[in-house]
């Protein structure tokens, strides 16, 4: 069993507030045996697809389902990389163009760890996670998302 507690909040309604990331990178400052951090902001684009501009994306998961996976992640990644800590939230419900949607936060004592571990969570979050994005279009229609890279 591992060492690493389960984030206590994963998921958050709605865009991701700047002010919560600039407090999260604030409380870091303390620990001086970091040397590098990596932040990926995932941002809802306005993507137009048929001639329909993306207004929003609309994020549902099985919550209890997601966690877990998350966590699976999380120890994966503690095993693989020489990291300090690690922080991931994403948004539920409605997010629109222009806001965050995903928040990744991972610090080590060394960068190349870092850019590393960031990029090993963001593409598992992707492939494994169940989070499913409903774009909706400024004409009120929607499409299920199909993630790409």
């Amino acid at each position: 069993m591992s060492k690493l507690k389960i984030p206590k909040k994963v998921f958050m309604q709605g865009g991701i507030p700047a002010a919560f990331i600039g407090q999260s990178i604030a409380k870091h400052q303390t620990k001086t045996d970091i040397g590098a951090h990596n932040i990926f902001l995932g941002q809802v684009r306005a993507d137009v697809i048929e001639e329909k501009t993306v207004q929003a994306i609309e994020y549902t998961a099985y919550e209890e389902m997601a966690e877990k996976k998350i966590h699976e992640i999380r120890e994966a990644t503690f095993d693989r990389f020489e990291i300090t800590c690690m922080h991931i939230h994403h948004s539920l419900g409605a997010v629109a163009a222009g806001e965050i949607c995903l928040f990744v936060f991972v610090s080590s004592p060394h960068r190349d760890v870092c850019y590393q571990a960031s990029r090993y969570i963001v593409e598992a979050i992707k492939a494994e996670v169940p989070i499913f994005g409903k774009e909706i279009f400024e004409d009120s229609s929607h499409q299920w998302k199909v993630n790409k890279s």
